[in-house]
């Protein structure tokens, strides 16, 4: 083997304007994907997907809804993972050549702050996980320090994590999912009654909004892909298998449990149930590494010059030490969808601008990029289509959006869909900014 044939074990660059190495292959990447694409929260999400609207879908409807709901989502996130491997620039910095660097700044703050809140959230999940394994044996802030360590460590060498967990968590994870499966299949699945498909659309946006929510983390992982194909084609690949599957086996254990507030119950019912779940509990410390590791990398397009390695440290450390006191996060989660749905049109906005915009001739990442107000149009308009169509749970948040349908006529029912309505209203306006610029 020459010099030039050994794999690049380098890792990430430790500030912004460094090149980064191009050592992900498409495996590498899948890999990354199908890790994050099963969760622990998405075995309880699936309740949603079978009830949707207050009523039960079919089992097939529930099904349908969750592979088109996955598939869009994902093909959503595969816009910016191809932009990341292009510009070889972190996800936020991307949006430099979107806004100009001083209003990247704006969607930058909400990613650190959504970042922040899901690593929390998923610190708290995992210790779910392990009482349920340990009957509450295990006191929660040891769980909730082991697992901020395991994952700011990741984050502190992160393509060493995607490397580890394409060998060896992946492997165990696809062992965990196939042997779950097999076991659910062999019980009999009791199928809801009265169902309707009146709920069909809101459940593909409830899976299409999980798929969506990686959109502000893409390009922090794909920007060390090989080529923009093979990073696109790893990320639907990857998380759509993954997504899709996890929700299959939350669906079976709903239905056999009967609900979904004992679903891990059913999971540890089956025999070695334990020993598969314990990989899955293990398995959910990369969601925290990845939001861990991503608010760093949007920390740094506000300070490029500060090694990557002390923002980790200092973030892992803020969200372990906000992670020890939660016990109930239902009130904060709805914030984060919320803040999620800044997202969706943003993700409308930078792929049409990229690739049919100014993005075929060059963005401007540097650090004085020049602003690009206008561009916060398309955004805006894209914001308010989702909040008409899903104004949420914060009750003065929503409250004031169902004046505005009141006032606007707008009664969402089964064929809405904010994220799909949000992702076209902002694509149709960069568009025509796009077009009236060219002209």
């Amino acid at each position: 083997m020459t010099i030039a044939d050994k794999p690049d074990r380098r890792e990430a660059p430790l500030v912004l304007d460094t090149e980064p190495p191009r050592s992900l292959g498409f495996t590498d990447q899948a890999a990354f994907w199908l890790n994050l694409g099963v969760s622990l929260i998405g075995f309880s999400g699936a309740a949603v997907v079978l009830t949707p609207n207050g009523s039960h879908l079919p089992l097939t409807g529930a099904l349908l809804a969750t592979v088109v709901g996955t598939v869009i989502g994902a093909a959503m996130v595969a816009g910016p993972a191809a932009i990341g491997s292009r510009t070889g620039a972190p996800a936020m910095a991307v949006l430099r050549g979107l806004f100009g660097t001083r209003l990247s700044y704006v969607p930058t703050v909400a990613n650190i702050v959504q970042c922040i809140g899901w690593g929390v959230y998923e610190l708290t999940v995992i210790t779910l996980g392990v009482s349920a394994l340990t009957h509450d044996r295990v006191p929660h802030w040891i769980v909730i320090i082991g697992a901020g360590v395991l994952s700011t460590v990741m984050a502190i060498w992160p393509l060493s994590a995607v490397r580890a967990l394409r060998k060896y968590v992946s492997v165990a994870v696809a062992i965990a999912l196939i042997y779950f499966t097999i076991q659910l299949l062999r019980q009999p699945v009791p199928l809801p009654t009265d169902t309707s498909w009146s709920g069909f659309w809101p459940a593909v946006d409830s899976t299409l909004a999980v798929s969506i929510s990686f959109v502000p983390l893409a390009a922090d992982y794909t920007r060390h892909s090989r080529s923009a194909r093979t990073a696109a084609g790893a990320t639907v690949v990857g998380y759509s298998v993954a997504q899709v599957w996890c929700y299959l086996l939350g669906i079976l254990a709903i239905l056999q449990a009967g609900g979904a507030d004992h679903i891990f119950d059913t999971f540890l019912g089956v025999t070695a149930g334990w020993l598969f779940f314990a990989v899955l509990v293990l398995r959910e410390s990369d969601q925290s590494f990845a939001n861990i590791y991503s608010t760093a990398m949007s920390i740094q397009n506000l300070l490029p010059r500060v090694d990557r390695r002390l923002l980790a440290s200092l973030v892992g450390l803020v969200v372990t030490l906000l992670a020890l006191p939660v016990r109930d996060f239902s009130n904060y989660a709805n914030f984060l969808v919320l803040i999620g749905s800044v997202f969706v049109p943003l993700c409308a906005v930078l792929v049409v601008d990229y690739f049919f915009g100014r993005g075929r001739t060059g963005w401007d990442l540097t650090e004085s990029a020049p602003t690009r107000p206008l561009m916060l149009l398309p955004w805006a308009i894209g914001f308010v289509t989702y909040q008409l169509f899903n104004p949420g749970y914060i009750s003065w948040w929503s409250e004031f959006w169902v004046k505005a349908q009141d006032r606007l006529g707008i009664h969402p029912g089964w064929w809405s869909s904010a994220s799909l309505y949000s992702f076209l209203a902002a694509a149709a306006v960069t568009a025509i900014l796009v077009r009236f610029r060219r002209g």
